[in-house]
């Protein structure tokens, strides 16, 4: 049996062994999630069901990481430091005693230094332009960015049941399939085991959901797919190919959050400090899609950005530049008819 799957079966089976005991330590110390105008779920619902992600995915990769190299170990290990920062700042702010913002201000910040100390960066513009100092720090900034905006763009994407697990087990799927033609252990194995612990936790937390993964579970999940996206290597494509990859793989995640960005920008309101019922999601089931069906076709979505991303390797520049053209055309005409679309605006934000 491939080792690949059987990282995903123990990620999987821990992640709904460890659930429902997440649920329970929720309820004990009063982490609930309250129905409210800016929620979808109308029964109080405990959080903290990151807890058993984050554990099941620390389990599997480390019961199948024995034949891995001390370098990969110490990247493990940085990888597995940032991860824990963000669930605990993350699990504390579900609990009410933190302020929202130090979770986007300065715990993203910081593990993104932490993954770049371990020399886990982007190397996107030093491929594309050279390797002139300047490059080598606007890669640096780009790191920042990249892990930042991705944590953050998960964190706000856990707004419906199924919805945040799901599109996180599908990018995850598309990240071990490059890795694993690519020959990277490291990423395959972090991929399948991030795969099988949003699959498990799935179990509990699609429609109608028991448990809500929290933003500790989100911050977590965003963490991965933003280090999996730096972490893959493809090496038989052209440069531009192989940055635009993990975009299309993460399109789901980037798109919602700029599509949030922009609207809430235009009500001159602060993107990240105003949650509301604005999201693709919300937009999609307002127009009669309802809320399983709505998780579903935003699934498919994503797994049809992840096929266009196998696309994008196999075909030539030319083609390639015409592909990322035409999503790029694509994602601004679905903004604007999204934004026309009925949502529930919110109101200003508490800073």
């Amino acid at each position: 049996m491939p080792i690949h799957v059987l990282v995903i079966a123990a990620a999987m089976l821990t992640s709904m062994l460890l659930t429902p005991a997440a649920s329970r330590l929720a309820v004990h110390f009063g982490v609930i999630d309250q129905p409210g105008p800016r929620k979808v779920h109308l029964a109080p619902i405990p959080l903290w069901g990151g807890l058993a992600i984050y554990g099941a995915t620390l389990v599997a990769v480390l019961l199948f990481s024995w034949n891995l190299d001390f370098a990969s170990w110490l990247q493990i290990a940085a990888i597995g430091v940032g991860a824990s920062v963000l669930v605990i700042v993350g699990s504390l702010d579900d609990r009410g005693v933190l302020h929202h913002q130090i979770k986007l201000q300065v715990a993203m910040p910081v593990v993104a230094l932490i993954l770049i100390g371990a020399g886990i960066q982007s190397t996107v513009l030093t491929a594309i332009f050279g390797g002139a100092r300047i490059w080598a720090v606007a890669d640096i900034a780009l790191t920042l960015l990249w892990v930042v905006g991705i944590t953050a763009a998960f964190s706000i994407l856990d707004h419906m049941d199924g919805l945040c697990a799901g599109v996180a087990a599908v990018a995850s799927a598309f990240f071990l399939f490059f890795a694993i033609s690519e020959g990277q252990l490291l990423v395959s194995t972090l991929a399948a085991a991030v795969m099988g612990a949003a699959l498990g936790f799935l179990r509990w937390n699609f429609n109608p959901a028991r448990i809500f993964m929290g933003d500790g579970g989100a911050m977590f999940l965003g963490f991965m797919m933003a280090t999996l996206g730096l972490k893959l290597r493809i090496t038989s494509v052209p440069d531009l190919h192989a940055a635009a990859i993990p975009l299309f793989i993460l399109a789901i995640p980037i798109f919602d959050t700029t599509l949030v960005t922009i609207s809430r920008m235009r009500r001159h309101l602060i993107p990240f400090a105003s949650p509301g019922k604005d999201h693709t999601s919300h937009r999609l089931s307002n127009l009669g899609l309802g809320h399983k069906r709505t998780v579903m076709v935003v699934w498919s979505i994503g797994i049809l950005t992840g096929i266009t991303s196998i696309i994008l390797e196999r075909v030539s520049l030319t083609a390639g530049i015409a592909i990322i053209a035409a999503a790029v055309v694509a994602a601004g005409v679905a903004i604007v008819a999204l934004e026309r679309c009925p949502f529930e605006r919110q109101g200003a934000p508490k800073i």
